[in-house]
């Protein structure tokens, strides 16, 4: 599919990142309460990381598919590490911070300065650095960068494979990822993992079918007019995330990515939207990507303080709901004060001529 010269907007997938950002966040206040997935209410909230790698496929295709002779892989590359590193980076300190003046899990009197330096350095790249808490993460400082990783390497494939693949080949690349991600999730039970070295493979799996399924989607057009969608996909995002375990569950998890999750993103993408609804899409949009990857740091304390103090759900819950609101505070003052002009910098200092690329597409582009 060749888009028009003046692109259409998909302020509704902006608000569906946003709305499954914020369930990722939900996700994890519960799980220090609920360490066990089958006792955790929202039962598949780790999906949303799946949904994020299927609507980053769309809306890179939606993007840079028709901008090659303009673009090259270096200018691609710069275009992403620009849109997407500074948090990265922001998000590393803080979770370094945190490491260190953690009260619970006195990570400063187990861990020296140069240490907690090299790991910080190491961060800084995305790439798997040692383990400094013992739970077997690849990013310990900050644990969604996991799924960072992945969606750096999805990139590194689309700039180099997937912009030139055919149709017919793309197909059959979705086909055999979907076949190696129902038998992971079947094999498994699940496929709330990959953030560990043990299950690293695991999460070059759930990004292969997503992320090349939504550049499918978004190559192939068909999109779904869906009356009121932005309500009625949030709604369907909540009862894939909330339904109990089941005996098939991988096999659920499995067909939920490769079925469900294609038509919320073609409905969001074909549906329409004005009003309050539309500007709750771009604040969602906006504190999207900040929310995701800013929250964990502080996760790590709050989940710190469950285990050592083992505080009552009473005492729990004024917690959470402060730590949920400080979290959307703290995400808009990220993307206003923070994101917004360091990629602006950054954008002046190092742009090319993929410049203007980038000014007509990052809005789209997690």
């Amino acid at each position: 599919m060749h888009p028009p010269a003046t692109k259409p907007h998909y302020p509704i997938l902006d608000g569906l990142r946003g709305v499954a950002a914020v369930l990722v966040v939900v996700f994890h206040l519960f799980e220090a309460y609920y360490p066990v997935p089958a006792n955790h209410p929202m039962h598949h909230g780790y999906l949303a990381v799946d949904f994020f790698f299927l609507l980053s496929g769309f809306v890179v295709g939606y993007a840079y598919d028709d901008r090659w002779g303009r673009m090259s892989i270096g200018d691609f590359f710069r275009i992403r590490m620009i849109r997407l590193h500074p948090l990265v980076l922001l998000s590393t300190v803080v979770g370094a911070v945190c490491f260190w003046f953690d009260p619970y899990a006195n990570g400063s009197q187990r861990v020296g300065v140069p240490e907690l330096l090299g790991v910080m350095l190491v961060s800084f790249t995305l790439l798997p650095a040692r383990d400094l808490r013992g739970w077997g993460e690849t990013h310990c400082l900050n644990g969604p960068c996991w799924s960072l990783l992945q969606e750096y390497l999805a990139n590194i494939l689309y700039a180099l494979v997937g912009r030139k693949m055919s149709q017919t080949a793309l197909g059959v690349l979705v086909a055999v990822s979907a076949g190696a991600l129902i038998w992971t999730a079947s094999w498994r039970g699940d496929v709330g993992t990959g953030w560990g070295y043990d299950t690293f493979w695991i999460a070059v799996v759930r990004m292969m079918f997503p992320f090349f399924a939504g550049l499918l989607l978004f190559r192939s057009g068909r999109l779904l007019r869906l009356p009121h969608a932005f309500p009625l996909c949030s709604l369907a995002i909540l009862v894939v995330f909330f339904l109990p375990t089941f005996r098939y569950n991988g096999l659920y998890e499995a067909l939920s990515i490769i079925l469900v999750f294609p038509l919320i993103v073609a409905a969001g993408a074909g549906g329409e939207i004005s009003g309050r609804w539309a500007r709750l899409c771009k604040f969602s949009g906006e504190i999207s990507y900040p929310i995701y990857i800013m929250h964990y740091p502080f996760i790590y304390i709050y989940t710190a303080w469950v285990i050592e103090k083992k505080p009552a759900p009473e005492q729990i819950v004024p917690v959470a709901v402060g730590l949920f609101v400080f979290f959307i505070g703290l995400s808009y003052a990220s993307f206003k004060w923070y994101d917004e002009p360091v990629r602006a910098w950054l954008k002046a200092r190092f742009g090319t001529k993929a410049g203007a690329v980038q000014a007509g597409a990052e809005r789209m582009v997690k």
